[in-house]
């Protein structure tokens, strides 16, 4: 399983003592644990076979839904554990054979285009969902060896800083993407017309 080397990693380092932590934070910890848990679940799913015909709007909601948690991240003011330092978490986790899974699963619709930074490089980058997924998954992973190792601190230090600097980035570049392809199916645009003139594989 993709959670299998993280969770190892927690229990490597269940003994280094967590930070304290105010309520409101514990609160916000535990409920974005509870979503990083179930979009990894649903990413594993769906490279699995999950949704078949439903698989972009399955990743629309999910990906909607863990950068709605992400936003309140980035509205708070900068999460710092004790000594401003971020204990072990353990290995990282291996996300390959999921990114490999997912590129097969998403293949019709999984690379595309899009502005890099709207403010300072406005050029077309390409991109694909199956990175983007990954991508998002591995950061999440990470902060929940930190939560399961009792540091809600130390998670939400990761989940916030790699929010600002990754698994934000790439969620939103996939949400657009997902959105987009909506847009051209309601519109009665075949998958394989919205996706035309994208980055070759």
């Amino acid at each position: 399983m993709v959670d299998e080397a993280p969770i190892e990693g927690a229990r490597a380092v269940l003994g280094t003592p967590a930070t304290p932590v105010d309520d409101d934070l514990v609160a916000l910890a535990d409920g974005l644990a509870g979503a990083a848990a179930r979009f990894v679940q649903t990413a594993e799913a769906v490279a699995g076979g999950l949704g078949e015909d439903r698989t972009v709007a399955i990743l629309l909601l999910e990906v909607s839904d863990i950068l709605a948690m992400g936003a309140r991240l980035g509205a708070i003011d900068d999460v710092v554990p004790e000594g401003r330092f971020e204990p072990d978490a353990g290995a990282e986790p291996d996300v390959d054979r999921l990114r490999a899974a997912l590129a097969d699963r998403l293949a019709p619709i999984d690379s595309y285009v899009e502005v890099f930074d709207p403010y300072t490089s406005p050029e077309l980058v390409a991109g694909r969902l199956s990175d983007d997924l990954a991508v998002i998954v591995s950061d999440l992973l990470h902060g929940l060896a930190h939560h399961t190792a009792g540091r809600r601190l130390e998670a939400l230090w990761w989940w916030q800083t790699s929010y600002l600097s990754t698994w934000g980035d790439s969620g939103s570049a996939a949400l657009r993407a997902l959105r987009s392809l909506v847009s051209h199916v309601r519109a009665g645009a075949p998958l394989e017309v919205a996706v035309e003139g994208g980055p070759e594989s």
